[in-house]
C-alpha cells in the first residue's frame, strides 16, 4: 500500500494514517507462550484439573513464568517459555494448542443522524425506537476491549442512568491515575492487563484516544455543542446512549498482545457483558489459523455463552482476500463514507478553485497570492537524489532556497516516507503550504493541525500542473477547512476498508456488513496535547476514520437490538442486521466504490448498516452451535479437540458427518459458493425463524447474474402460530457459459412490510 504510515503507535498514527493500522501482526521475541485448553470444566467455571496440573508443574521450575491464566469462559494460560518447552507442552493431554503471543494491531455526532435519514423505517409505536432516548439500551453492557478510556468525558456521564443491571458481576479496577470513583452507571467496568514487557504501573485510562473515540461511538451519552475546533458540529452520541459501558483495556504503546486479548475476553464472559466490541486485528498478510488466532478463540467461547462480538474487517483495503477476523461467530465489519466532506479547496491564479481534502486550520491569506511550485522543480542540486524523489517531496530531495515561501504540488507515489514526513520536510523548508496528489487520501480527510495542506485527485493535480506549466509566475492558496453536508453520493465504501474473499475459506462471505468509518467525531482525552491547535485548549472530540471507527457502530446498533429482544442469540442479532442492510446511496442508486464501481459484497457484506431495520427484521437465520463445530471439523479440528473447545456438544455428533460443502451450507445469513465449474449445479439450504407476525406468508425473488440459475424451493413460506421454523433449498445452475471468477447475487424473502435480503456470491475458483 502507499505509505500513509507513521512509525509510531499514537494518535499520530490516526491523524495521517488509516494504512498503518493493519500493519503486520507480529510474533515479537517476548518469550510468551499462549497455551489453550478449551472450555472450562463444568462445574460453575472451576479451573480444570489438567489446566491445574499443568500450572502446577510448570510453575515448580519456574516461579515468575505464569503471564494469564484463563479459567472463567474458557481455561489454558499465558506463561514465558522456551520453544522446546512450548512444543513438549503442546503434546500434554488437555491442551488444544500452543502457539507465540502475537501483537495485534489497532484498525484505526454526523455519522448517526446520516445512518438515521439513510435508512430510517417506520416502526410500530410500541416498539420504543426512539434512538436518541437515552434508555434505550439501558439494561445492555457494551464490553469494548481496547486502549483504555478517559472517564472524564461527558460521553461518559450517567446523568438520568438508572441502578447499573443486576447481571454485572465485574470491577472497576484501581491503576496509575484511576480509581474505582472513575466508574459510574454509565462507565461500570474498567480493567486493564499489564504488559509483561513493560514495568510501569497499569491503567485502565486511555494514553492513545482510541480506545475512547470507539467507545463513545458505540455507546455515548448525548453531548450537545461537541466539534473539533468547530468542525462536525452538532450534539455526539453513541448508538446505543442508554447502554452501559465495559472497558478493557488490551493495547498499549507495544500493540495489543493476544494473551491480554484472551484475558479481557475470559474475564468478559463471567463479567455479564451483552456485547463485544473489537476494533482491533490482525493484519491481511497474517492469515492467523483459528486454532492459534486469540480473537477467533476468545470469541467462540463468549458467543457460546450467549455474548454477541464484533469486530472490524481491518484497513488493508481496497485489495482482495485482505480482510481479517472472518471466523464465523464474529460479526465482521467494513467502513464507508459518510454524507459529510471536509473540504479544503486549493485557490490558483485568476480566481481558478481545485477542491481538496483534509482538515488543515490554516491562517494565511485566502486569495492567491502564494509562488506555488511543483515538487520535481524544488529537487535539490544534489546527485544523492532523483527526479522521483522530489515529485513526492521526500526528505531531502528539495532545495530550501526553492520552497521557501511557497506552496509546494507533491506526489504521493512512493512508499517510502509518510504524509507526515513530506509535511514535516516542506514546513521544514520554509514552504508556505502543501498540496497532496492521492486520490484514495482524497477521499479520506487526515488532520495537518495548523499548516495549510490539503489532498487533491490525480487528475486536479495535473490541472495544477498545467497552471504551473502555463505561466511565469504561478500563484496559489490553500483555504482552511469547512464542513460540507449532504455530501453525495454517499455512503461509498471507502478505499483503505478490507476486502473479501476470505483468506480461510470462500464458501464464507465476509465482510458481513458496513457501517460509517471516514471522519467520524466521537470522545477524545482531553489532555492530549498532540492535537491541540497553538493558543487553543486540548479537543475533547476529535475526527478518525478506519474500520476501527465502523466497529462500534455496529456494536451499539446490536446492543440496541439485544435490549429490545433480549431472549435473541448473538446469530439472530447478525441476522436481523445483516438483512435489513441497504445497498443503496443518498443518490438512490447502488452503493459504490471509492473508486466509482459498484460496490459487491466482497467490499460492504450484506450492505450498509440500518439503524431501525434490525429492531424488526420479519424473519432470522440462526446460526446454532452444530453448524460452528462442523465449521472446525471442516477446518481440521478432530473430535478430541472438540471435545476440549465446546461445553455444548450435541448428543450423536461427530465431525465424520461433516461434508465437503458444508460451510456453504451452514445456516448463515449470506451465501458463498466456491469451485463452481461450467455445466455445474450446486443445492445449498436455509432455515429462518419467524419473529415477525404469527400469520405471515413470505415470497422469494432473486436477483441472479447472467450466465446463472438460481431457483428457491419452496419460493413461498407460509408461517403460523405454531409454524416459526421453516427450511429451503436453493439450487445454482449454470445456465450456458463457464460462470466468472466471482458473481454475485441476492435473494429476498418479502412478507408484508418485511424485505429480508441474503446477499450470495459463486465463484469458480
Amino acid at each position: 500500500m502507499k505509505g500513509l504510515s507513521i512509525s509510531y503507535f499514537c494518535f499520530s498514527v490516526f491523524l495521517f494514517s488509516f494504512r498503518s493500522e493493519t500493519e503486520a501482526a507480529s510474533t515479537q521475541s517476548n518469550g510468551v507462550y499462549i497455551v489453550y485448553m478449551g472450555a472450562v470444566a463444568p462445574e460453575n467455571g472451576a479451573s480444570r484439573d489438567d489446566q491445574v496440573q499443568l500450572l502446577s508443574y510448570m510453575l515448580r521450575s519456574k516461579r515468575d513464568a505464569l503471564v494469564h491464566s484463563y479459567k472463567h469462559g474458557f481455561s489454558g494460560f499465558a506463561a514465558r517459555l522456551s520453544e522446546e518447552e512450548a512444543q513438549s507442552i503442546a503434546k500434554k493431554p488437555g491442551v488444544v494448542s500452543v502457539f507465540p503471543d502475537p501483537v495485534l494491531q489497532l484498525h484505526t455526532t454526523r455519522s448517526w443522524d446520516f445512518l438515521k435519514l439513510q435508512t430510517d423505517l417506520e416502526i410500530d409505536s410500541g416498539s420504543g425506537s426512539d434512538s436518541n432516548s437515552t434508555s434505550n439500551g439501558s439494561d445492555t453492557i457494551i464490553g469494548i476491549l481496547d486502549t483504555g478510556i478517559w472517564p472524564e468525558s461527558e460521553s461518559f456521564s450517567d446523568k438520568g442512568m438508572g441502578p447499573i443491571p443486576s447481571q454485572w458481576n465485574g470491577t472497576c479496577m484501581v491503576g496509575k491515575d484511576f480509581n474505582s470513583s472513575n466508574c459510574n452507571r454509565k462507565l461500570i467496568g474498567a480493567r486493564y492487563y499489564d504488559d509483561p514487557e513493560d514495568e510501569t504501573q497499569g491503567s485502565p485510562r486511555d494514553k492513545e484516544g482510541h480506545g475512547t473515540h470507539v467507545a463513545s461511538t458505540a455507546a455515548g451519552s448525548p453531548v450537545p455543542g461537541a466539534s473539533y475546533y468547530g468542525l462536525a458540529a452538532g450534539t455526539a452520541k453513541g448508538g446505543s446512549p442508554g447502554s452501559r459501558i465495559a472497558v478493557y483495556r488490551v493495547c498499549t504503546l507495544n500493540g495489543c498482545r493476544g494473551s491480554a486479548i484472551l484475558a479481557a475476553f475470559d474475564d468478559a464472559i463471567r463479567d455479564g457483558v451483552d456485547v463485544l466490541s473489537l476494533s482491533l486485528g490482525a493484519s491481511a498478510g497474517m492469515e492467523i489459523e483459528i486454532s492459534s488466532d486469540p480473537i477467533a478463540i476468545g470469541s467462540f467461547h463468549a458467543v457460546e455463552k450467549g455474548i454477541m462480538v464484533v469486530c472490524s474487517a481491518g484497513n488493508d483495503g481496497p485489495y482482495p482476500r485482505s480482510v481479517v477476523n472472518v471466523a464465523p461467530w464474529i460479526l465482521t465489519v467494513a467502513a464507508t463514507t459518510i454524507d459529510r466532506d471536509f473540504e479544503s479547496d486549493v485557490v490558483l491564479g485568476g480566481n481558478k478553485v481545485i477542491k481538496g481534502e483534509g482538515i488543515n486550520f490554516a491562517d494565511i491569506n485566502k486569495s492567491s497570492v502564494y509562488p506555488l511550485i511543483y515538487g520535481k522543480s524544488a529537487k535539490t542540486s544534489s546527485k544523492h537524489f532523483v527526479e522521483d524523489e522530489a515529485r513526492n517531496c521526500n526528505p531531502g530531495s528539495l532545495d530550501k532556497n526553492k520552497v521557501k515561501g511557497k506552496i509546494v504540488l507533491c506526489e504521493n507515489t512512493d512508499d517510502e516516507f509518510s504524509v507526515q514526513e513530506k509535511l514535516d520536510e516542506v514546513q521544514h523548508l520554509g514552504g508556505i503550504g502543501l498540496v497532496l496528489s492521492d486520490d484514495d487520501a482524497r477521499s479520506v480527510a487526515s488532520t495537518f493541525g495548523a499548516f495549510p495542506m490539503t489532498v487533491v485527485t490525480l487528475n486536479d493535480a495535473d490541472e495544477i500542473l498545467s497552471y504551473i506549466n502555463s505561466t511565469s509566475n504561478p500563484l496559489a492558496t490553500i483555504l482552511p477547512t469547512i464542513a460540507v453536508t449532504n455530501y453525495k453520493p454517499a455512503p461509498t465504501v471507502a478505499y483503505f476498508s478490507a476486502r473479501g474473499p476470505s483468506y480461510s475459506t470462500k464458501d464464507l462471505l465476509k465482510p458481513d456488513i458496513a457501517a460509517p468509518g471516514v471522519a467520524i467525531l466521537a470522545a477524545w482525552p482531553g489532555n492530549d496535547t498532540s492535537v491541540t491547535l497553538s493558543g487553543k485548549e486540548s479537543p475533547l472530540f476529535n475526527i478518525l476514520s478506519g474500520t476501527s471507527m465502523a466497529c462500534p457502530h455496529v456494536s451499539g446498533i446490536a446492543a440496541t437490538v439485544k435490549s429490545m429482544n433480549p431472549s435473541w442469540s448473538p446469530s439472530a442479532i447478525r441476522s436481523a442486521i445483516m438483512t435489513t442492510a441497504t445497498q443503496t446511496n443518498n443518490l438512490k442508486t447502488p452503493i459504490t466504490t471509492n473508486s466509482g464501481s459498484v460496490a459487491t459484497p466482497y467490499d460492504f457484506g450484506a450492505g450498509g448498516v440500518s439503524t431501525t431495520r434490525p429492531l424488526q427484521p420479519g424473519l432470522v437465520y440462526e446460526t446454532g452451535i452444530i453448524d460452528y463445530l462442523q465449521f472446525l471439523c471442516s477446518n481440521g479440528y478432530d473430535m478430541s479437540q472438540i471435545k476440549l473447545i465446546s461445553s455444548t456438544i450435541p448428543v450423536g455428533f461427530s465431525c465424520s458427518n461433516t461434508t465437503t460443502n458444508f460451510i456453504s451450507n451452514m445456516n448463515y445469513p449470506s451465501i458463498a459458493i466456491s469451485n463452481f465449474s461450467r455445466n455445474g449445479s450446486k443445492k445449498v439450504n436455509r432455515t429462518v425463524t419467524n419473529v415477525g407476525e404469527d400469520e405471515s406468508l413470505y415470497t422469494a425473488a432473486v436477483d441472479a447474474p447472467t450466465g446463472l440459475d438460481v431457483k428457491v424451493i419452496p419460493n413461498t413460506l407460509q408461517f403460523t402460530k405454531n409454524i416459526k421454523k421453516l427450511s429451503f433449498e436453493v439450487i445454482f445452475t449454470s445456465s450456458g457459459s463457464a460462470p466468472k471468477e466471482h458473481v454475485f447475487g441476492s435473494i429476498t424473502w418479502t412478507g408484508g412490510k418485511y424485505k429480508v435480503r441474503s446477499p450470495f456470491v459463486v465463484t469458480s475458483v
